[in-house]
């Protein structure tokens, strides 16, 4: 993958970073299961936070590429953390893409700032993958929408100061009837969260319920035409995938090294076990695995960056599924590689195969990205 000379800066500014500020907390954020703060400054001032945002309204004007570089540098080392690199995607994007030009001039320069959290809350409980399923509802009443509902599996709900928040316009069957609303949450009556989930990876990342109680939204809140929210959430989601799987390919790449350096040091029956040819196999499908993944994840970057969202839409589930998949193989290859050490807390390891099984099912799960992909196929 060749990469210009910014985005090899930026890689290497990220990767120093990491270096300083993730390692150290790794352990420590998922032992405690305790949402890093600190991180917010610092990412907020090298324009991590925000990456998306156009330059136009003071952000970083990022590409798809610059965002995946960042969330596999930060990986590395720890997932959680990665997640914060680009957090304010999912709500930008679909501003950017279908906001009116006042929501972009209020909300966007906000962003810009790089201290705001936001959050995007789409699933319920019993609307995952289905999202015709979804029962929340939004009700004009003068010039506000009443929300009423619940949503579940909010990604960092809790500390975002905004939250884009889905809900259907009318009862009818489908999709044609969602909105998008952003909605102030610390300043809105009506607003209650359930408890962090507790969740067996990811920790330090915050995933909570949302209950809606009659919540007062301003009409100029809802994005975009009424009934239109679906093609907000699915256009996000298509450019958001590519980074879950930059996500998948750097904590798959921080397992390996941590395999190979294990490998070099620990002996049995008087050689290093690296010196096995059953180790040394493994080792070379751990790389193999994460060449593939990288190649897949990059093209499907560039595709997004040209915004040739025909082609990105089957890009970007093929990368997150196939990166995703391989990170799960690979950091359980390297608990395998550790044995006993691998097992244990001690050695990061364990906690890397723990977070690579949440992105086989979060961001639409892996059986999701199959279908959409053999639908692409299929309609071709």
């Amino acid at each position: 993958m060749h990469l210009t000379e910014e985005e090899v800066a930026f890689q290497d500014s990220v990767r120093r970073m990491a270096e300083t500020h993730v390692a150290p907390i790794a352990a420590e954020i998922d032992e405690n299961d305790r949402f890093p703060e600190e991180l917010v400054p610092i990412y907020g001032d090298m324009g991590l936070l925000q990456l998306w945002v156009p330059e136009e309204y003071g952000g970083p004007g990022a590409n798809l590429t610059m965002v995946c570089l960042a969330r596999e540098e930060i990986a590395k080392h720890s997932e959680t953390c990665a997640l914060l690199a680009g957090l304010n995607s999912m709500f930008a994007l679909p501003l950017i893409h279908f906001g009116t030009q006042e929501q972009k001039d209020r909300m966007l320069p906000l962003l810009a700032k790089g201290r705001t959290l936001t959050a995007i809350a789409l699933s319920e409980p019993d609307a995952g993958s289905d999202v015709s399923a979804m029962r929340t509802r939004a009700v004009r009443d003068g010039d506000h929408y009443v929300l009423n509902g619940q949503k579940q599996w909010c990604s960092f709900g809790s500390v975002a100061d905004y939250i884009m928040i889905f809900a259907k316009t009318d009862d009818g069957g489908g999709v044609s009837n969602i909105s998008p609303f952003m909605v102030d949450v610390k300043n809105t009556p009506g607003v209650t969260f359930g408890r962090n989930e507790r969740k067996m990876g990811m920790k330090g990342s915050i995933n909570v319920p949302i209950f809606l109680e009659n919540v007062r939204v301003p009409v100029e809140n809802m994005l975009g035409e009424e009934g239109k929210g679906f093609r907000a959430a699915m256009r996000a989601l298509d450019l958001n995938r590519p980074a879950i799987a930059a996500a998948s390919l750097g904590l798959a790449e921080g397992a390996m090294k941590l395999a190979v350096d294990y490998a070099r040091q620990r002996k049995q029956f008087g050689k290093a076990i690296a010196e096995f040819q059953g180790i040394q196999f493994m080792l070379a499908d751990m790389a193999m695995q994460i060449e593939a993944a990288r190649g897949l994840v990059y093209t499907c970057a560039r595709a997004g960056d040209k915004g040739d969202f025909e082609q990105l839409s089957m890009l970007a589930s093929m990368a997150k599924c196939f990166a995703s998949d391989m990170a799960m193989k690979v950091t359980t290859d390297a608990v395998q590689i550790l044995g006993g050490y691998g097992y244990v807390k001690d050695y990061p390891a364990e906690r890397m195969m723990r977070d690579a099984k949440l992105n086989q099912i979060f961001e639409g799960t892996n059986q999701i990205q199959r279908l959409i992909i053999a639908r692409n196929l299929l309609a071709a």
